[in-house]
């Protein structure tokens, strides 16, 4: 199964409190944190609600 490293790159300060919630569910709390994820539709939503906030790249 394919694997996403996601990246946080802009602050959560401000954000919505649920944006905030997702960053944090995926591991994410301070910029520069970095989480390997599975490549599923969960992954997806999660990255495609707060992905303003991310850099996404593929692990091969």
């Amino acid at each position: 199964m394919a694997k996403l490293n996601v990246e946080l790159v802009k602050s959560l300060n401000g954000r919505h409190d649920k944006h905030i919630a997702t960053a944090n569910s995926m591991g994410l709390r301070r910029i520069g944190d970095s989480s390997v994820q599975p490549d599923n539709d969960q992954t997806r939503g999660k990255i495609a609600q707060i992905g303003y906030l991310l850099k996404v790249t593929e692990v091969k």
